[in-house]
């Protein structure tokens, strides 16, 4: 397997003001700065509200809150062609409950994921275990720093031992010094000095320090505690600089502000060893025993620094043994006590000091790189067993999902005796929004589709009642259909939109073609007759595509109609001068921007080919659907359709979110025609796949129908499903089924004569 080249971490990054911005960004420079060097980057992680002046390091920033960012750094990180992907996790640096948005971004990467665990929590909830779970499972490799957090995962959340790497948590190489030349550089000189370093919050245990001074103080009455570091940005934007003036106000109380110093600083590597450099002893009072890790605490221990503790879980492994002084929680006492120890017991002081550097010089970054190196080259080689595996096991024709049975009772209260409702609230019909053109012409395209063998043909009530509204929205006055009419029947407006008339010249089409009642093929055919001559002054591609797809029914229907003729091949030939003239090795559509029903621009050129016996036309069809359907498909093999978000964006990759039905419908109907087209079984995959969307294989695993009644939501948002089961949804999932179903009765229709040719029947 070749040397690694390029490797992402996600995580935050510096210049933001916390650890894990300071681990992950010393973590990418160290394996960056290693032998074997391969490029690394940072996506970064930024908080909801704010801004940071990034290093160049930073490749891509995703904004926490924004589900939709998480998904465009997948592709980002795909597209890269990474080896492996890092990813730092702490509890509260991601979006959605408990972090669960990060797992948007993990489920949809290719590469091998090793996943860094800066805190593993004993007793976690329902959610956080969930997520953590997930997390797991999209990893090949989890690391840790102390054997605690080894433990944790082992017995709390059942990983496997062989999954997990303990490596510790790095530290700068710097040489073993003391503290005088350091003290007289930051105005120290003379002093005995305790430090404390980190982001300021109630959880560190300054204030137990603070009452512990004057018992220090009565044994060297020259000590000073030194408490280095900036005020938490959560506790400054929820409580202001409230913590920190508390603790000066008690230093006051104590009659010990002299002896105590808070230095307001987020300072740099430099400046920060300079003052751990300076320091006799090291503490971190802190108050709660679930701290898996502690960056102060690795760096003061690899700077020869002794330590004094409380017993929280990363210093208890590594203070264990004699090398660092361990203190009960919450205990001034204590804490005064060993303190003032050490500050009067030179040679043991010294002693400690030197123990602590000796025993962490496998702890440096460097030595970290290359453990490091070796999790993600060990992930590389398991990523690759797994999809040879995958490979193996897999089925060599997919099937996708069962197609469900035809249920239509949703679809049925959806109506009344004028037509189809657009709208429903959750699944109740909305009548604030009368009705439509367009959905009814739908629900004529789903009647003419159960006309075929094998469905139950719907009423003749509800097929007359859906040709009775296309035929009211007819307008002679205008040659154009109305579109939308209020609940109380009345029009409002005199015409509708271009795509709403090619959408009805196309039911009508069908209607001619395939309709039960040969009085009504009748009446639709002249319809169309009537109405088709307007879509020539249209310059809507959608609306072109949609009359393309009726006039492929009637020019069946009536071949010796000499002007839809040539109107079908004007229409066609529009479109294949907008794709010849947008159309890049890069971008095989036809407008700068992808947006709705996309998919019906290449099915219409693809029919028209078929049947005018035009191979230029169904060449360009298949092409730019093949190119679509790479657009809408995710990197772990799921369909995708084309999100509302980046409807009209020029050139853009699709965007996630919000998914509609009619999208999947469109993909479904495209594909197949292309299958019937060239005969290659490859357009079915995606035509089931695309299916799939329906079932519940979609970026959230959530079903959109139900089976029972035949009702479909409406889409997918970024992190929910939206409940309102209009008519668009429920005709697209029925449209879509109707498909698939017949795909189904041909391919067990082909197998059962294959058996009996078989057998010699």
């Amino acid at each position: 397997m070749t040397a690694l080249r390029r490797i992402a971490f996600i995580g935050n990054s510096l210049p933001r003001r916390c650890g894990i911005a300071t681990f992950t960004t010393d973590l990418q420079q160290a394996i960056s700065s290693s032998r074997s060097g391969p490029e690394t980057c940072i996506v970064a992680m930024t908080d909801h509200g704010r801004a940071y002046d990034y290093p160049s390091s930073v490749a891509l920033q995703i904004k926490d809150d924004n589900l939709e960012e998480y998904a465009r750094a997948a592709d980002f990180l795909n597209a890269g062609r990474f080896d492996t992907v890092c990813l730092q996790h702490e509890f509260g640096i991601f979006g959605g409950e408990a972090g669960a948005y990060i797992l948007a971004l993990l489920s949809r990467l290719t590469m091998p994921v090793v996943t860094t665990l800066h805190t593993v929590l004993a007793k976690p909830s329902r959610v956080q275990r969930a997520v953590l779970n997930d997390i797991v499972e999209a990893s090949t490799k989890i690391v840790v720093m102390a054997e605690k957090a080894r433990e944790l995962l082992r017995s709390v959340y059942r990983v496997p031992d062989d999954k997990i790497e303990l490596i510790a948590h790095g530290i700068p190489d710097a040489a073993f010094v003391g503290p005088d030349a350091a003290k007289t550089k930051l105005g120290f000189a003379g002093k005995p000095v305790i430090l404390t370093f980190g982001l300021l919050s109630p959880n560190k245990g300054i204030e137990v320090m603070i009452d512990a001074m004057p018992s220090i103080l009565r044994r060297r009455s020259d000590a000073v505690y030194v408490v280095l570091g900036a005020t938490h940005p959560n506790l400054v934007r929820d409580q202001g600089e409230a913590y920190r003036q508390g603790l000066l106000a008690r230093a006051r109380e104590l009659g010990i502000e002299d002896n105590v110093v808070l230095l307001d600083r987020f300072v740099d590597q430099a400046t920060l060893l300079e003052f751990i450099s300076m320091c006799d002893v090291y503490v971190t009072p802190y108050l709660n025993e679930a701290q898996m890790t502690s960056g102060t605490l690795a760096y003061s221990f690899g700077l020869g620094k002794p330590v004094v503790s409380t017993p929280y879980w990363h210093a208890c492994e590594l203070l264990a043994d004699g090398r660092g002084v361990l203190v009960p929680f919450g205990d001034p006492a204590a804490i005064g006590s060993e303190i003032a120890e050490l500050l009067t017991d030179d040679g043991r002081r010294q002693a400690m000091c030197r123990r602590a550097y000796a025993d962490s010089r496998t702890m440096t970054w460097q030595r970290a790189a290359e453990h490091y190196v070796s999790a993600f080259e060990q992930a590389r080689h398991g990523h690759a067993l797994k999809v040879v595996a995958r490979r193996d096991t897999a089925s060599p024709e997919p099937r996708g999902p069962v197609a469900p049975d035809m249920q239509i009772g949703h679809l049925l209260s959806m109506c009344d005796d004028t037509g189809l409702f657009q709208h429903a609230v959750h699944s109740v019909p909305d009548r604030a929004h009368g009705y439509c053109v367009d959905d009814n012409a739908r629900a004529l395209l789903l009647a003419c589709a159960l006309n075929n063998p094998g469905e139950q043909p719907l009423a003749e009530v509800l097929t007359a009642r859906f040709a009775a509204f296309v035929q009211h929205a007819w307008n002679p006055d205008t040659g154009r259909f109305r579109n939308f009419m209020a609940f109380s029947r009345i029009w409002l407006e005199d015409r509708g939109s271009e795509d709403s008339h090619g959408r009805t010249l196309w039911a009508l089409g069908e209607c001619g073609r395939k309709d039960s009642s040969a009085s009504r093929r009748s009446w639709a055919t002249s319809l169309f007759a009537m109405a088709f001559p307007t879509a020539e002054a249209f310059r809507s591609p959608r609306a072109w595509a949609f009359t393309l797809l009726g006039l492929d029914a009637y020019c069946t229907t009536i071949p010796d109609d000499l002007h839809a003729g040539a109107i079908r091949r004007v229409l066609a030939d529009r479109l294949m001068t907008m794709f010849a003239s947008v159309e890049t090795p890069a971008w095989v559509w036809f407008e700068d921007g992808l947006a709705y029903d996309n998919a019906r621009l290449p099915q219409a050129l693809i029919v028209t080919g078929m049947a005018t016996q035009t191979p230029r036309y169904v060449d360009a069809g298949l092409r730019s659907l093949r190119w679509l359907m790479t657009q809408q498909t995710t990197s772990l093999g799921h369909f995708r359709p084309v999100g509302t978000a980046g409807f009209g964006e020029r050139r853009q990759p699709p965007r996630p979110f919000d998914q509609q039905p009619v999208e999947a419908t469109a993909s479904i109907a495209a594909c197949l025609t292309a299958w019937r087209a060239e005969g290659d079984a490859e357009w079915t995959v995606m035509a089931r796949r695309a299916f799939g969307w329906f079932l519940g294989s979609n970026d959230l695993s959530i079903a959109l129908v139900d089976p029972h009644t035949g009702s479909c939501r409406d889409g997918l948002h970024p992190d929910r499903a939206n409940e309102n089961r209009g008519a668009e949804s429920v005709l697209s999932y029925l449209l879509a089924l109707a498909e698939i179903r017949q795909l189904v009765r041909v391919n067990t229709g082909q197998a059962k004569t294959a058996a009996l040719r078989t057998v010699g029947v």
